[in-house]
């Protein structure tokens, strides 16, 4: 595949300095924007040390850019290497702040795509924004560290009381403490995408629904001029900095680029399909499946026994499987039914035999990354619990239907 970004930033119609900085490196798949604060020259130190030191980082650990292959144990060496390169980059601020009284207390946000082949890595603490453009709809991929941002989140208010909140853009989380919480997200990325990076100078002036009619443009390297001059004609209070990354296949790939597109498409259409993930969206969709592993049976082949142990979830994606109990059949899963869903929160024995009636191919989700995955992002995990609830309600039903007969 083929990546074109490219970025631009500038001062706004208010503020006399501008303490946003972006960074685009195309050769390494790296983009990164940052909106500092501090005041005096606290903000774009911040944001430039950021930025610089992230960079470093990830060119340190090129190794594990370099080797990496969609496998979990490399999925989670480049994750963590994200997550280690942003927490060094706010203890290098946390000691420039501390060693000048006048920078005392700076900070920024800082938001990161690195691309990985065809995978993309967020990389995210504060409120500047990392958007997905994808078959003509747009997708948040990153989530504001605001204050009114948790009130929503805690049912607290609305959206429409947070818009109008004088706290609407109180961070809480940045660059610049010794250690900070750090937001990763791994995902496919596609032919056609686009990514949008930019800071919160144009977010306030860019409606959300306005984006998708401007990132059409196939104009790539225009867009992000064009979309600071929208904000600035708005009156852009602060800073605006965008970058916009455009993702095109190799014309030798193109096959494979389009098969590799109708599987990610039907992955990402079971998860939906199935009742446990059904009130996801793309980007919680996205994180499932980042820690989720392929696998395959021949029909014929047993994937679970009854009374053997379990570990793992199973949802198919293509193909017929069987479920029977004491050799009598119970029902039929196709794609986007899931089986298994109880050796998750359990380590009971298996309740039931599943075998491939035909040919199949499933996606598998163990415990210890279910259990990792909820743990860092527990929104997610409430919403997955709750899934969970409906579901088993379902399955004792279905059961004492059965005891019934």
């Amino acid at each position: 595949m083929r990546i074109h970004g490219y970025g631009r930033t500038h001062v706004g119609q208010v503020r006399q300095q501008n303490e946003d900085f972006l960074l685009v490196d195309p050769e390494f798949g790296l983009y990164i924007v940052c909106d500092g604060c501090g005041g005096h020259a606290g903000g774009s130190i911040a944001s430039r040390t950021a930025a610089l030191s992230v960079e470093r980082s990830l060119q340190s650990g090129r190794s594990v850019i370099d080797s990496f292959q969609d496998t979990p144990a490399s999925r989670a060496a480049v994750v963590r290497l994200v997550e280690d390169a942003v927490q060094d980059a706010s203890r290098e601020i946390f000691k420039l702040a501390s060693a000048d009284t006048k920078n005392a207390g700076m900070a920024t946000t800082l938001t990161m795509l690195l691309t990985l082949g065809d995978k993309g890595l967020m990389g995210h603490v504060g409120d500047s924004r990392l958007y997905m453009f994808r078959d003509g709809q747009l997708h948040q991929l990153s989530e504001d560290h605001t204050y009114v941002n948790e009130l929503i989140r805690r049912g607290k208010a609305t959206a429409e009381e947070a818009a109008a909140s004088p706290y609407g853009h109180v961070i809480m989380r940045a660059l610049g403490p010794e250690s900070t919480q750090v937001d990763t997200l791994l995902f496919d990325i596609l032919p056609g995408d686009v990514f949008l990076l930019c800071s919160d100078g144009l977010i306030r002036h860019v409606e959300d629904a306005e984006m998708p009619i401007i990132l059409q443009d196939s104009r790539t390297e225009l867009l992000p001029q064009h979309l600071v001059e929208l904000a600035n004609s708005r009156g852009a209070e602060d800073n605006v900095t965008t970058i916009v990354v455009r993702v095109e296949a190799d014309q030798d790939d193109e096959v494979l680029a389009q098969r590799r597109t109708i599987d990610v498409h039907a992955q990402l259409h079971a998860l939906k399909e199935a009742s446990l993930f059904r009130h996801l969206d793309l980007r919680e969709l996205c994180a499932v499946l980042s820690v989720t592993s392929a696998a395959a049976a021949e029909a014929g082949e047993v994937v679970v026994r009854e009374g053997g142990p379990g570990e793992r979830l199973y949802l198919v994606t293509d193909g017929e499987l069987v479920v029977s109990r004491g050799g009598q059949e119970l029902a039929r899963v196709t794609r986007g039914s899931h089986f298994g869903e109880m050796a998750l929160v359990s380590q009971r024995p298996r309740s039931a035999t599943v075998t491939a009636a035909t040919p199949a191919r499933f996606l598998v989700l163990d415990r210890e990354r279910f259990e990792r995955l909820i743990r860092n992002d527990p929104r997610l995990g409430i919403k997955l619990l709750w899934s969970f609830v409906e579901v088993l309600s379902t399955r004792l039903d279905e059961t004492s239907l059965l005891s019934q007969r």
